[in-house]
């Protein structure tokens, strides 16, 4: 099983959040996350909370997000501002009928409202989809894709056990295109036990070639308790080593930065400004969102809470008209500035040296010195990452916050 949250502390079965909690909202993007914790087929090397649904549940998921929609209206009150961004994880969101993500979205927009400019995004695994399917996804109001790529070479998505065919994503992103949609995405993975360097490659330039607005690319973690990590532990497959994940990290940001394609934030290439997932940004620069679904994280005005992780208990609550809320925790100013550093620092703009004790400013200095940050954007009072630095984020960070 995935690993859990930590355990925090008492959730009003109500969903109520403290006064300061809501101090300030609407002058924060505020966003909604919507977590569809259902797949045809889990991954060996996923730990997500998401589940192989046997059982017919999937069919009443849709009740159960809209019931937590509108607690989620309930507990902001009349200052709940209009919805930005809306982003539809998983799991495989696109295994619902496209009916059931449009009532989704309709769900949010009558709730809350959303802003005339929205980004709307769902995620979609490249065979749960066709061109009818996106046509309507698109006249139902999304105007974002991410695709699952992972790779292109068939013994690559064999050992991550990814189903679709080499080829399908970058017809799905025609199919998109066709359709309507404002951007594309792609993911990639690199790392993957078996893959060489040639297949990380062309795998790149796979995507590029599709022309996508948006690529992310994310090194291979091996988790606990999943398939992959019971492989790798009996010596059937090499975990991969930090030195072939840096190595590929390189070989990506050259070949996309070669391809028109700028670095955003650590492990996101867009091809300009308006590609970036501003859903995304929302969670890098602090600010406030619901999440709805089993296991899905929210946070309002330093308030962070998390709800049940099993799909029949987040039901079961919202079906008595209680929040399936599970833990909360309240971040103290000392850990939100901890947390905006952390998260600030992986964007391309960086994060303001003012946020830095002087121990911190110290550290700046010094890893400006040894050329993991911009020493000239450093003077101008940011503290922004270069490549090296990049690939060293954590130790960076470790010694900006101290």
């Amino acid at each position: 099983m995935p690993s859990g949250p930590p355990p925090g502390d008492p959730a009003p079965a109500d969903g109520s959040l403290p006064d300061h909690a809501l101090v300030g909202l609407g002058q924060r993007p505020f966003g909604i996350y919507i977590h569809v914790p259902y797949c045809a087929h889990r991954c060996g090397y996923c730990d997500f909370n998401t589940y192989v649904d046997t059982s017919g549940a999937v069919a009443s998921y849709v009740d159960a997000a809209v019931a937590e929609l509108r607690l989620a209206r309930r507990v902001l009150g009349e200052q709940a501002p209009a919805v930005s961004t809306v982003f539809v994880g998983g799991g495989t969101p696109t295994l619902l009928p496209v009916g059931d993500l449009v009532r989704l979205l309709a769900a949010v927009r009558e709730t809350f409202g959303l802003e005339d400019d929205a980004e709307v995004t769902t995620e979609a695994n490249p065979e749960s989809v066709d061109a009818a399917y996106l046509s309507q996804l698109r006249d139902g109001g999304y105007t974002r894709l991410s695709f699952g790529m992972q790779s292109t070479r068939p013994h690559v998505l064999a050992v991550l056990e990814r189903r679709h065919t080499p080829g399908r994503p970058e017809q799905c992103v025609a199919w998109a295109r066709a359709a309507g949609f404002e951007q594309v995405s792609l993911d990639l993975i690199y790392g993957t036990p078996g893959e060489s360097d040639e297949d990380w490659a062309a795998s790149v330039r796979a995507a590029v070639d599709a022309r996508p607005d948006h690529i992310s690319a994310y090194g291979l973690t091996v988790e606990p308790g999943t398939r992959l990590h019971a492989q790798v532990s009996r010596g059937e497959l090499e975990s991969p080593d930090d030195d072939t994940l840096a190595d590929r990290y390189v070989m990506a940001d050259e070949l996309l930065t070669g391809a028109g394609y700028g670095w955003y934030e650590i492990s996101n290439w867009a091809r300009d400004e308006g590609a970036w997932c501003r859903h995304n940004i929302g969670y890098w620069r602090d600010g406030d969102w619901w999440g709805v679904g089993p296991g899905a994280h929210s946070h309002c005005g330093g308030v962070r809470w998390w709800n049940v992780r099993l799909p029949v208990d987040h039901a079961a609550a919202l079906a008595v008209g209680r929040s399936p809320a599970q833990a909360r925790e309240q971040l103290d100013p000392q850990a939100r500035r901890v947390e905006r550093i952390l998260l600030g620092v992986r964007l391309v703009g960086g994060h303001p040296v003012a946020d830095l004790t002087p121990a911190g400013w110290v550290a700046a200095q010094r890893f400006a010195a040894e050329g993991l940050l911009h020493a000239g954007e450093l003077s101008k009072g940011a503290v922004v990452l270069r490549r090296r630095g990049r690939l060293l984020a954590d130790l960076v960070v470790h010694g900006l916050v101290s």
